[in-house]
């Protein structure tokens, strides 16, 4: 089999058979995406690195605590989905998953972005929206390669200039955080979709001042004129 799904609001932990599917590509242990169910299942256990031929794993909405180490020996893995659970922290070893793509962590317990993240370089999705997240490291300049970054309901009250590095950005969500000002170098997000039909970047629920809420939602070429008048002044 090259794909399994495994379900049932009873499921405490991967059977323990699974590890001898070493041809699996795709394995799924997350209730339905519709569904408010979570499962019970607290560890992903360190054998899951027997399954080396793995490119997505889904592991959304139970109550995994840790990462294994041996996560980073997955190197074909591309997608990762761990929202909805209750990890505080992610193990430096996956920052060699160097062929993941999509990353989603929102609704655990992070309280900073961790730095084995920014070693993603392949990385073109990120979601660590709802966590608390009050910081951003500079080196997240290094994920250069990122399309979306969603940081919806976090803590933020600074955003680092690195972030305006990310030239290939076209998502970016910032909604309910503490913004109060951008970086100055914000408008040179021009990949960012403005158009009016997806509001690519939001800002929703924040308190900021510089630039205004107005200019912001004029798109990046606005914001680029505020920052040019404001030091003119």
């Amino acid at each position: 089999k090259k794909k399994l799904k495994i379900s049932g609001k009873e499921l405490v932990s991967v059977p323990a058979q699974v590890f001898g599917l070493d041809q699996l590509q795709v394995l799924e242990m997350s209730p339905e995406r519709e569904s408010c169910l979570r499962y019970q299942m607290e560890l992903l256990p360190q054998e899951i690195s027997h399954l080396r031929n793995l490119t997505c794993l889904y592991v959304d909405s139970n109550n995994l605590k840790k990462i294994p180490a041996e996560i980073g020996t997955l190197s074909h893995l591309e997608r990762l989905t761990l929202s909805n659970n209750s990890l505080s922290s992610l193990p430096p070893e996956m920052g060699a998953l160097q062929r993941l793509h999509s990353l989603h962590l929102a609704n655990n317990s992070l309280t900073e972005l961790p730095a084995p993240l920014c070693q993603l370089r392949s990385l073109t999705f990120l979601d660590v929206s709802d966590n608390k997240i009050g910081t951003i490291p500079s080196s997240i300049r290094h994920l250069e390669k990122l399309e979306t970054l969603l940081l919806l309901f976090n803590s933020l009250e600074s955003l680092p200039e690195e972030v305006c590095l990310l030239r290939k950005l076209r998502t970016l969500w910032l909604g309910n955080n503490r913004l109060r000002s951008l970086p100055a170098t914000f408008g040179e997000l021009v990949n960012l979709d403005w158009g009016y039909n997806y509001c690519s970047c939001n800002f929703e629920g924040n308190p900021l001042k510089h630039p205004p809420p107005e200019v912001c939602s004029r798109g990046a070429e606005e914001i680029r004129d505020y920052f040019l008048s404001f030091h003119k002044t």
